[in-house]
């Protein structure tokens, strides 16, 4: 039957959430002995008295006590008395059974009458009741001088390990199985969003010419998988092929760099066309680029063939329209 909590994972999680942390818990349990066993020592100390239990007794042992009494009452009513006088064996007889009457009635037991006894007591009854130790001793009254120490007690018990250290042990149990549930889901939902063989990501295929789920039952199915790796190991060595040879070479060195990581036929079939229609856009800017340059480079020398060509005819306007007294020399005579 514990098959069934190995195998379901839930199941199997309960026992993880008290063995993971079990260091945790076992030094809280440490602590709480610890405290049990200085309050048994202080009840042993102080509330002795208290410590009176209410048990109850094996039928089968009283029974067994009257079938012995009545054997020897038929024994002694043969004369076989050892007062050898009747009269003093019935009245004996008639004194013991008040007493043992008594005891029967009696279910009461002092329970600390040793440390020993004291420390079981409290760990057992102490741990066990809701409100503590103080539950199942003596209802002291209040006119007793150690009435009030005997609240505090209670209450210092009830505080210290009811309420404190066994919830501290609760809560590390029930936040290591919140840890694991959130495990639990981040792997489903990492299973569920991404690609076991190549490890890529839902996002990488929208609007691709391949979805996702077509990625992971057509391209990259890890069922497949197995079986090449099942059909290396079975298959005859000297039957391999190429890839066979590989893929079995790989696995005897247990090296998984013959997986696709990060990869997928998919994708680099979709990104190649991506890249050359990037390049036919890239070499059509080019072209009309280059045009563009050609242009300007012939406009540039028609403007600068009309530079010259204005330049020239300022000089020769300005040649032509000089003045010819300008030219005379005012020191010759007329």
């Amino acid at each position: 039957l514990f098959d069934l909590v190995y195998r379901e994972e839930t199941l199997l999680n309960v026992i993880k959430s008290v063995t993971r942390n079990g260091r945790s818990i076992v030094l809280t349990a440490v602590l709480a002995l610890i405290l049990v066993y200085l309050f048994s020592i202080v009840g042993y100390i102080f509330f002795k008295d208290d410590f009176i239990l209410e048990v109850d007794r094996i039928s089968n042992a009283t029974q067994s006590e009257d079938s012995g009494g009545s054997l020897a009452g038929e024994f002694l009513s043969t004369g076989m008395c050892q007062g050898g006088i009747d009269e003093n064996c019935s009245t004996n007889a008639q004194q013991e059974e008040p007493g043992i009457d008594s005891e029967d009635e009696s279910n009461m037991e002092r329970t600390c009458d040793s440390l020993l006894m004291c420390i079981v007591t409290v760990l057992s009854h102490g741990l066990r009741s809701g409100g503590g130790v103080g539950d199942v001793l003596r209802k002291p009254s209040k006119e007793e001088p150690l009435f009030a120490a005997r609240v505090i007690y209670d209450l210092l018990f009830f505080f210290m390990v009811i309420i404190i250290v066994l919830n501290l042990i609760f809560g590390v149990i029930i936040d290591t199985f919140a840890d694991l549930r959130s495990e639990k889901q981040k792997k489903e939902e990492i299973l569920k969003t991404t690609c076991f063989i190549c490890g890529l990501e839902r996002d990488k295929f929208d609007n691709k010419t391949v979805t996702f789920e077509e990625h992971i039952k057509e391209e990259h199915n890890m069922w497949h998988y197995l079986y090449f790796i099942v059909l290396v190991k079975v298959k005859d060595s000297t039957e391999y092929t190429g890839p066979e040879s590989y893929v079995a070479e790989m696995i005897k060195e247990h090296n998984l760099d013959w997986f696709p990581r990060m990869r997928a036929m998919s994708l680099v079939s979709s990104d190649s066309e991506g890249e050359q229609n990037e390049i036919r856009n890239l070499q059509e800017k080019l072209e009309s680029t280059m045009r563009l340059v050609v242009n300007l480079s012939g406009q540039l020398t028609e403007l600068k063939e009309q530079m010259t060509e204005q330049r020239k005819q300022k000089q020769r306007i300005g040649l032509l329209g000089h003045p010819p007294h300008l030219n005379i020399n005012p020191q010759q005579p007329a």
